[in-house]
């Protein structure tokens, strides 16, 4: 059985994403995508637009010294959503930081134009980011 059309599109944006090709990850998203990055730490917050979400993930490479990546172990859609069951990691110097955790999108018109992401340690991803 083939995968939902919205599941291959953010397969593709998490390969994407992981080979650092952000041009791809960018024709993915929508210009006005609201990105909502969890927690209480220094990149926490709400990136509007598609230039804020890539700086925000520029943010990621440049703060972790390019550790971060997500590791995807499912990934489920419908019509309008996409799940993504992921393991997240990143090291700097001592300290090191991996967290499962639930990425979830909304898809319109086959661009990602809403995310939340919810780990399973929030405190030690605040403690990591700072």
């Amino acid at each position: 059985m083939a995968e939902h059309v919205n599941a291959e599109l953010f397969r593709r944006g998490y390969a994407a994403f992981g080979a650092g090709d952000l041009d791809t990850v960018r024709s993915l998203t929508a210009d006005d995508v609201v990105w909502h990055n969890p927690g209480n730490n220094r990149l926490s917050g709400d990136y509007v637009g598609i230039e804020a979400t890539i700086g925000f993930f520029l943010k990621l490479f440049e703060e972790s010294g390019g550790t971060f990546k997500l590791e995807v172990h499912d990934i489920l859609a419908n019509d309008d959503h996409a799940v993504a069951l992921v393991t997240a990691s990143a090291s700097r110097g001592d300290a090191s930081f991996s967290s499962r955790a639930a990425h979830i999108v909304h898809i319109r018109d086959g661009k990602l134009t809403e995310s939340w992401f919810f780990g399973e340690d929030q405190a030690a991803a605040d403690a990591f980011w700072g």
